[in-house]
């Protein structure tokens, strides 16, 4: 597009309530950016749904568009229902992982197995910020949080690999030390029908990076910018050696009938049936 890109197009006139250094920010700057790149003058042809915590903030009630805040982890079965109805619309789900994979892993398992014509972007802080920073299912192990504090005695999800195997269209993950990747990824989900997927591991200074051991947020980018690896890479690495790593990437491309298109078959079909009875 000729015209220069501006967030204050798409955003209404109110203060973010994110803390300083918030990955957030980021993501939500590659978020708009896309959106105008592909050439959306408004977000009017978009419907967001969002959970409960830090990440569910982000497009309600701060896009100037239509969106739904739902109870927590119930954004994906509320996006379902919209799709449904309006299939026309472009759906998209924000959520952190405590929301998407913790509290609605149920939801987001179906919505993938269904492949659900939504896109499902989340943001890995690997704690539950909002909340008062508890360990969460992605919490790296033996991490100090405020419910494990000599810490986690459990290994975490791989939600985009959960993604890919449950049967997502479209699985990536990328960070917030990745911003330009980041915005291909999701220009490129955009386009896409289906399931798709798009992990966001981001700094979360407050609850998170304190108990881990950093003393700001630039550590945090340069341990995530340093510990990133590619897909490739990844795959010539030991577990032990993947262990404190960051696999970043695409990880599945794939065209599948989605649920959408399979419903209003069945009823096109019962329709003629119906007619010829």
């Amino acid at each position: 597009m000729s015209e220069a890109f501006s967030v204050r197009k798409y955003l209404r006139d109110l203060k973010l309530p994110f803390c300083p250094g918030c990955g957030i920010f980021t993501l939500m700057d590659a978020f708009l950016r896309s959106i105008h790149e592909l050439g959306h003058e408004d977000l009017k042809d978009f419907v967001f749904c969002s959970g409960i915590g830090c990440s569910s903030w982000i497009c309600s009630p701060y896009f100037v568009a239509d969106s739904i805040h739902t109870p927590h982890g119930r954004s994906i079965p509320v996006a379902t229902g919209i799709k449904l109805v309006h299939p026309s619309l472009n759906v998209v789900v924000f959520g952190g992982d405590g929301d998407i994979v913790g509290i609605g892993m149920s939801h987001f398992i179906h919505a993938a197995r269904r492949n659900l014509d939504i896109l499902v972007i989340m943001v890995n802080n690997m704690i539950y910020g909002m909340t008062g920073g508890q360990v969460a299912p992605t919490t790296p192990f033996k991490t100090k949080t405020a419910t494990t504090p000599y810490g986690s005695f459990e290994e975490p999800l791989d939600a985009t690999r959960l993604a890919v195997t449950a049967g997502a269209c479209y699985s990536a993950r990328w960070t917030t030390a990745h911003p330009n990747e980041l915005k291909e990824s999701i220009k490129k989900a955009l386009r896409m029908k289906g399931f798709r997927f798009i992990e966001v591991v981001s700094q979360c200074p407050t609850a998170y990076g304190r108990r881990a051991g950093f003393k700001n947020v630039g550590e945090i980018l340069k341990w995530l910018k340093e510990n990133a690896v590619s897909i490739g890479q990844a795959e010539k690495l030991s577990e032990k050696e993947l262990e404190k790593r960051v696999v970043v990437g695409q990880f599945v491309e794939r065209k599948r009938p989605t649920v959408v298109e399979n419903v209003y078959a069945v009823i096109k079909e019962a329709q003629v049936n119906d007619t010829k009875s």
